[in-house]
């Protein structure tokens, strides 16, 4: 198969009918081969434009823009009206196109650097959760800028939920954290018995204030997940673990509805089967 295109986009050896991949092919390579047309033509379908307010949007010279439109209007993807341009239906469908697969790329490209750490399909997680998303990793200059994220939405949050094993997020950030609680944050952590055992033991002096205070409530359970799941007031937050060293290597956190949901039943699943932690406080 010959994908080799010119300049227009017209697919080298095929037949532009409109119908062929290599010809569809051809005109996304002219779409993508200069920023400025995506931009033009989503800029089009939004509203009438002329020359003028689309070489201020792009930024290219004016006869570059005359070029672009000139390669739209044989494409039948715009209009002329006077001096403006405005998206035909057709060219309103691609534009729509353009800027969904331009989205996903750009979701694509941000998680990486952090897929491997994600939740999977079997979890009933889907990359389109994290297409807002902030994602915050750990690099040789910033081994920390996971635990930062996560310290600054624990301090815009009223209620902390989390799921997984804590220590490693928590740690960094633990007098923050119990501070947080004794001001009245509403906790509740499922942790595995081993981990919570080990917090209990290794930060008696942190945990005692908190637990008393009735603010902090840990429960725990057998097979936690392999990534943390944290849920803040507005946002909820994945948690993403090196299997080596257990430190924490990204946090993903966002706001949307789908993530929200998918989190909140995650977090439900694992509390149900969860049970209160025993702990003897002194008097």
């Amino acid at each position: 198969m010959d994908l080799s295109f010119d300049d227009t986009g017209g697919s080298g050896g095929t037949e532009h009918d409109g119908t062929s991949v290599e010809a569809a092919i051809g005109d996304v390579a002219f779409l993508t081969r200069s920023g400025h047309r995506v931009s033009a033509l989503v800029a089009l379908a939004e509203r009438p434009r002329s020359r003028a307010a689309l070489r201020e949007l792009t930024g290219v010279s004016a006869s570059t823009i005359g070029r672009t439109l000139g390669e739209f209007e044989r494409r039948n993807w715009i209009r002329r009206d006077g001096h403006e341009y405005e998206a035909t239906q057709l060219g309103a469908f691609v534009a729509a196109a353009m800027r969904e697969v331009t989205r996903q790329v750009a979701t694509e490209r941000k998680l990486r650097d952090a897929w491997q750490w994600l939740p999977t399909a079997a979890d009933g997680f889907s990359v389109e959760m994290c297409a807002d998303a902030v994602v915050s990793v750990a690099e040789p200059a910033d081994p920390y800028r996971p635990v930062q994220r996560f310290g600054s939405l624990l301090a815009e949050t009223d209620r902390f939920r989390f799921v997984g094993s804590d220590l490693a997020l928590l740690e960094p950030c633990k007098d923050e954290f119990r501070q947080r609680v004794l001001d009245g944050v509403r906790t509740e952590i499922i942790d595995p018995p081993s981990v919570a055992r080990h917090v209990l033991s290794a930060y008696p002096e942190h945990c005692e204030a908190p637990l008393k205070s009735g603010n902090l409530t840990v429960r725990v359970h057998d097979d936690v997940p392999s990534y943390g799941l944290a849920l803040f007031d507005d946002r909820i937050g994945i948690v993403g673990y090196s299997t080596d060293s257990g430190t924490v290597q990204v946090l993903i956190d966002t706001d949307t509805t789908a993530a929200r949901k998918w989190a909140e039943a995650t977090y439900a699943s694992y509390r149900s089967d969860s049970r209160p932690l025993s702990v003897t406080l002194p008097a």
